[in-house]
């Protein structure tokens, strides 16, 4: 889902940053009010294992491959203006250092991966019974949640590439909706099962105003995690994923262009001859950077509380 520079024409790449950063100076402001004290050092664990686990695309049907959105995930547990926050960060990071998303249409990234997935996904769970003190609903809503945020989040991508006239909307919704349907209910499987496993070893991180303590002692452990999916990126889907496969099959794939970035393009590490080892590499490196700068944004939320 992330669009390259050239799907989008220059003027909606424009108007995508300036909605984007509106988007992103309401969450700084109501993240500080929000986000509970327990939560904030789980930021910039939480954004590197979404970082990591987006590396790790899984093939889905038709020969295309997906990938853990993770928005979701986050709003339920660090809050929804906290996880924009947080997934801003991510997107930025995969797209001035991996390439991965253009810097030009990097708004409509920022929006449709953060702003879109952890608001949509945040509220759809709580309407779905998120807040109910049964368990079973509680789930049953995060799975709604998750799976309709990667859905809405998709669509959102088909509306913008019609708006640009690079993709007509009858033949992009259907095709951005029905791969992402797939991978939306593995995003919510993956939600629930991270969820039930939190739930059972450490509550507070789940529901952390009915618990006491602070959960930054699970830092290093979070970190761990996702240094260890970090280290599976060499076994990703190496078959296209939705947007490419949609952007093959109607002929606008030749559109995308490559922008500038800090070096470690489409995640390998240069001068490293095997392409695992490159692939490992990189991407362990970026999740440490994702870390240090979720870390260091939620110590300057820290402060303005």
């Amino acid at each position: 889902m992330h669009l390259p520079d050239g799907f989008l024409p220059a003027w909606l790449g424009a108007l995508g940053w300036l909605l984007a950063l509106a988007g992103i100076g309401i969450a700084l402001r109501r993240s500080d009010r929000s986000c509970d004290d327990r939560q904030l050092p789980l930021m910039g664990v939480l954004a590197a294992f979404v970082f990591a686990a987006q590396a790790l695309n899984f093939p889905i049907a038709a020969g295309t491959s997906g990938h853990l959105l993770g928005g979701s995930l986050l709003a339920l547990l660090i809050g929804p203006w906290a996880a924009v926050v947080s997934m801003t960060a991510v997107t930025m990071l995969q797209g001035l250092v991996f390439q991965d998303g253009g810097l030009l249409v990097m708004g409509w990234n920022i929006l449709n991966l953060a702003v879109f997935s952890c608001l949509s996904g945040w509220a759809i769970a709580h309407w779905a019974g998120y807040r109910s003190p049964d368990r079973r609903r509680r789930l049953a809503g995060a799975f709604v949640g998750a799976w309709l945020s990667v859905e809405l989040s998709a669509m959102a991508a088909a509306v913008e590439l019609a708006v640009g006239g690079t993709f007509p909307l009858w033949l992009g919704l259907p095709a951005m909706a029905g791969s992402h349907a797939v991978i939306g209910a593995v995003e919510a499987a993956i939600t629930v099962a991270v969820l039930v496993f939190l739930h059972a070893v450490r509550p507070a991180l789940v529901r952390p105003r009915e618990a006491e303590g602070r959960p930054a002692n699970w830092v290093v452990l979070g970190l761990a995690v996702a240094l260890v999916f970090a280290s599976l990126s060499p076994l990703a889907s190496p078959l296209p994923d939705a947007l490419e496969a949609a952007a093959l099959a109607g002929g606008f794939a030749g559109r995308a262009t490559a922008g500038p970035s800090l070096g470690l393009v489409d995640y390998t590490w240069p001068g490293i001859a095997s392409p695992a080892l490159a692939t490992l590499l990189a991407v362990a490196v970026g999740t440490l950077l994702v870390y240090a700068l979720g870390t260091l944004l939620a110590g300057w939320l820290g402060r303005r509380r």
